[in-house]
């Protein structure tokens, strides 16, 4: 990938970056204006709707302190007219009994003259019952066995006087006595006896004539028509409303101009009211609110809990309370929101949660991307090194191949057979070391695929490593490198393939032998660790630094050398060995400090 191309692409994507990160901000943004006019429409609806249901209630707590005034009004003045008709009929009675008391005299006056006309009239009357009127009224016709008392002058035979009375009858041994009117019947019976000829009779007195009669009933008749008038008059007088008097009493007390505000209000349940309504409208805020005057500023009442940040115009709403009033002060109710922005952005929160993801899932995209176009670029390069590698290492035993085969073609070399022998063994050397190269760039591309097949059998890498060593015993003496074994595994047998753990002990020998810039010092031990066997290759070249340390292992990576030409290789030693280690179940890791040496590690299963 060109390096134009490159930072071209990073530019655009880090634009397209900040364009998206832009776009999310000016959501918010508008999502918060959206939010703020939604609350402010909601808080304006709910100040509208409290501020209506005061004045209702206004006029209803008027209505029902009228009504009940008068309702009390009434059931006093209901009171007072049955103690008024109580006291009527009280006094009525009272008359009655006077009026009674009165005709009782005149009937005992009426009676007693009828007694003195009967006594003057006859002779001996007598009052008698109703039984004995009976009694000696019988009607069968039998004449009555009567007893006389007579007194007779002597001198001159003259009848002064006589009683008669009947036989079959006796008199009740107590004598009648008259002791009330109630006590007396309907009609007075009296005996009497003829002044003529002295032959009983009865004389007969009603109780009560037919004019008196008539005459009380008249006197009672009017009595009560008086009762009546009064118990009527009482009537017209008591207390009487309708609902339309009161509603017009009401409209009337409304219209005063002299009533004050604080009258007209219940601030308890402006409290509830307040809150109800703008739950309703899903704010769980709470506010605070103040009363105050319309025309003069002028608090009457406020309950704020924090009264910082209240009441400040940008979170504060007010409204008339009694708009439709006209003469009198209508009063504005003043409601604060402290937390109006918290609360504001806390609603947001959804959004806000979402935006962010979205922008960290972008920022992680474009790091993602960044990062896989930065791996591409590097791994273009190192692909570029190691054709670049892979070329130089091919052409050079090449073009020594076609020297030396070059130099056969001449008749003269041909003929010294010393001259052809060591031609035929350089063309050789070349040829299997240009195999080599091959051979190494399959395997990786084998192992890649999973197509490399492991031979493991059981394998002494105590022994494995002297043989190593033999092989590579001239390309170690071209340099003088120091060669230290310390083979201390007891156990040193491990299951895995012998060529390929070979191949892994020859590259990490070669390379401490090629990246050491003075005499190549090599120490080579072996350990038991637990069910482990433990192989370190230490040098004392030029080192890594932590980030190369951290990449020694990718393919076609180089460590760089600076001022040291002659390191040959493709960068894909290392990564071959690690393959090859991760097949046989072990673990390998480096130490490194620059320009001091490198450590690697193998662990493998025994």
């Amino acid at each position: 990938m060109k390096k134009r191309s490159f930072w071209l692409i990073t530019v655009l994507m880090t634009v397209a970056l900040l364009g998206v990160f832009v776009m999310q901000l000016y959501y918010i943004r508008e999502s918060y204006k959206l939010k703020s006019q939604l609350f402010d429409e909601q808080v304006n609806q709910t100040l509208t709707s409290v501020v209506n249901k005061l004045q209702r209630r206004n006029v209803a707590d008027h209505l029902n302190r009228k009504d009940a005034e008068n309702k009390l009004k009434q059931l006093q003045d209901s009171r007072q007219r049955a103690l008024d008709i109580k006291d009527l009929r009280q006094q009525y009675a009272q008359e009655a009994e006077l009026r009674q008391a009165e005709r009782e005299n005149q009937i005992e006056r009426y009676l007693n003259q009828q007694d003195s006309i009967i006594r003057v009239s006859y002779r001996a009357p007598n009052v008698i019952t109703e039984r004995e009127y009976t009694s000696l009224s019988s009607e069968n016709g039998d004449k009555l066995d009567l007893q006389m008392d007579a007194i007779i002058d002597v001198k001159s035979l003259i009848l002064k006087g006589y009683s008669m009375r009947t036989k079959p009858f006796t008199a009740p041994p107590k004598t009648f006595e008259f002791k009330s009117l109630q006590s007396l019947p309907d009609t007075l019976r009296y005996l009497v006896f003829d002044p003529r000829d002295g032959s009983p009779g009865f004389a007969n007195v009603p109780k009560i004539p037919n004019d008196l009669q008539k005459k009380f009933q008249r006197e009672d008749e009017i009595e009560r028509k008086k009762l009546a008038l009064k118990i009527a008059a009482l009537g017209k007088d008591t207390f009487s409303y309708t609902r339309s008097s009161v509603v017009e009493d009401v409209s009337k007390e409304l219209q005063e101009t002299n009533i004050p505000i604080y009258k007209r209000i219940n601030f308890s349940a402006l409290g509830r009211l307040l809150e109800q309504e703008l739950l309703a409208n899903n704010i769980s805020l709470v506010p605070a609110y103040r009363i105050s005057l319309a025309r003069k500023d002028s608090t009457i009442f406020m309950m704020a809990s924090h009264v910082k940040g209240a009441f400040l115009p940008e979170n504060t709403y007010k409204t008339p309370l009694f708009g439709n009033d006209i003469f009198r002060d209508p009063g504005m109710l003043f409601v604060s929101f402290p937390n109006k922005n918290s609360a504001i952005i806390a609603n947001l929160s959804a959004t806000l949660v979402s935006s962010i993801g979205l922008l960290l899932v972008l920022v992680f995209i474009f790091s993602y991307t960044l990062y896989a176009i930065l791996k591409q670029k590097k791994l273009s390069e190192m692909k570029t090194d190691f054709i670049n590698n892979m070329t130089h290492e091919f052409k050079t035993p090449v073009a020594t191949i076609m020297i030396a085969s070059e130099a056969l073609r001449d008749p003269e070399v041909t003929a010294d057979k010393a001259r052809l022998k060591r031609l035929a063994g350089i063309i050789y050397d070349e040829n299997v070391r240009l195999g080599s190269h091959i051979e190494r760039v399959l395997s990786i591309a084998r192992l890649e695929k999973g197509e490399l097949k492991m031979e493991n059998t059981e394998v002494d890498v105590n022994d494995l490593i002297v043989i190593v060593l033999d092989s590579m015993e001239l390309q170690l003496q071209k340099r003088n490198a120091i060669i230290n074994v310390h083979t201390d595994a007891e156990n040193a047998v491990v299951y895995g393939d012998e060529l390929h753990l070979s191949n892994v002990i020859y590259n990490l020998i070669d390379n401490a032998n090629k990246y050491s810039s003075d005499t190549p010092e090599i120490t080579i031990t072996t350990r038991n660790a637990g069910k482990n066997l433990i192989i370190e290759i230490a040098d004392k070249g030029i080192g890594m630094t932590k980030e190369q340390s951290k990449r020694i292992f990718d393919q076609f990576y180089r460590v760089p050398t600076g001022n040291l030409h002659d390191v040959k290789g493709f960068g894909l030693g290392l990564n071959y060995v690690q393959d090859i280690i991760k097949k046989l179940n072990g673990r390998i890791k480096v130490s490194s400090e620059k320009d001091k040496g490198t450590t690697f590690e193998i662990s493998l299963p025994l």
